[in-house]
């Protein structure tokens, strides 16, 4: 792969979008309002990137999403990311988010504690507002304290991030079984 492309897909939330680089993905985009909404954002997070058919690891990425987000369980840990423009703390955030499986949840505190950084909750929470890879790192897996939702910045906001949790059987209300609320300073 060389330069950075992009291509659109259907899933079972809508049309997204998904961008890469010679050295794996470089963005995922949920769906916006419409697919051309969704389009225009890729557009201007990678200007100037072509729409082109994806090599055969972002197809593979594509499927996965797709059958991740059909209800199924799927692994997203083996798809590689370009991380080269992501800052260091976001990065290991995004390490640890990875980890999460399908239908369990983590709150900002106790990842700020597994990457060695207790108390930095909040900068947890801004590292995943920032996350250009949504669903291939689940940023909507993490949740706040006391099992609280906490916030998402996708297109929808909270109700979309209880939409992806729902998908995966791991809902807010569901109570500590499903959620890591083992902190309050998430």
């Amino acid at each position: 792969m060389t330069g950075t492309a992009f291509t659109m897909f259907d899933t079972a939330i809508g049309s997204c979008g998904i961008a890469w680089g010679e050295h794996g993905v470089v963005g995922v985009q949920l769906p916006e309002s419409s697919p051309s909404a969704t389009r225009a954002r890729l557009a201007r997070r990678f200007p100037g990137a072509p729409h082109a058919s994806p090599p055969p690891e972002i197809t593979a990425a594509i499927d996965a999403i797709t059958v991740l987000l059909a209800g199924q369980r799927t692994d997203l840990d083996r798809v590689g990311l370009d991380l080269s423009g992501v800052p260091l703390f976001d990065a290991s955030v995004y390490a640890v988010a990875r980890t999460i499986p399908p239908g369990a949840t983590l709150t900002y505190g106790s990842i700020a504690d597994r990457i060695g950084a207790p108390g930095a909750a909040r900068e947890v929470g801004e590292a995943l507002g920032r996350n250009p890879f949504p669903l291939i790192v689940p940023c909507h897996r993490v949740i706040a304290a006391g099992g609280k939702l906490g916030g998402f910045s996708a297109n929808g906001g909270a109700a979309t991030k209880r939409r992806l949790l729902a998908i995966e059987r791991a809902r807010a209300s569901s109570g500590p079984d499903l959620f890591d609320t083992s902190d309050d300073a998430g």
